[in-house]
């Protein structure tokens, strides 16, 4: 039983297609607050792959994420009655998902070292574009395998507060007045964390890579 999916319906409301069923963020809250199974299993639907991925990216032991992203519904399950819509539930579920990861490399992050998984899916693009093109020769697609560890090892390595802006944005695609949001710091806050991480990023790089080999990393301006 849906509450507000009914009152939208009675009121002749359409859905939109973003949370079909709901017809709008606020009516799926107001089942989320009420216990309502429907609208847990839509929510968990919509976010807990990219939460997974972006948990995944951010914490030092990729094989932890399956835990981690457990520990961010709970809260999210736990905490919804609270949430009273100031930023968007994709904003408060990543902030949670963030804050979690945090919390998982302070645990363990001077304990266990592994390199972290950057794989590469239709979702993952930003400065990772031009890693899976499919008419490279094998030849080109070993390079590409190194060139992506290569990332994985620098992305690793950068400071957490760098790391997770430049994975909101070039990994989650997310916009810089959202990962203010989920960060709770100020958008300029956000271009000078990109821009910082982008340009510790490239100097991991160019440390890792033989010049010979003709390796190129060009990060986008935080303006992009």
């Amino acid at each position: 039983m849906q509450p507000a999916r009914i009152a939208q319906e009675l009121a002749g409301e359409s859905a939109p297609p973003e949370w079909p069923g709901w017809g709008s963020e606020e009516c799926l809250l107001e089942d989320l607050r009420s216990g309502c199974e429907a609208a847990y299993a839509a929510m968990l639907e919509r976010f807990q792959t990219p939460v997974f991925h972006l948990v995944q990216r951010l914490i030092d032991d990729p094989n932890d994420a399956g835990d981690v992203t457990q520990d961010v519904f709970f809260k999210v399950f736990r905490n919804v009655g609270s949430f009273r819509g100031q930023s968007s539930l994709k904003t408060w579920v990543y902030r949670i998902a963030v804050n979690e990861a945090y919390n998982r490399r302070r645990w363990f992050g001077r304990h266990r070292r592994a390199e972290v998984g950057l794989q590469s899916d239709e979702e993952g693009r930003g400065f990772l574009d031009s890693i899976g093109d499919p008419a490279r020769s094998p030849y080109d697609l070993t390079l590409n395998e190194e060139w992506k560890s290569a990332i994985g090892i620098a992305l690793a390595g950068l400071n957490p507060i760098f790391r997770s802006a430049v994975v909101l944005r070039d990994l989650e695609e997310l916009s810089y007045e959202e990962i203010a949001g989920v960060l709770n710091v100020s958008l300029g806050t956000v271009k000078s964390r990109i821009l910082r991480g982008r340009e510790s990023l490239r100097k991991a790089l160019v440390e890792q890579m033989e010049p010979a080999r003709g390796y190129g990393f060009n990060p986008q301006p935080a303006g992009d």
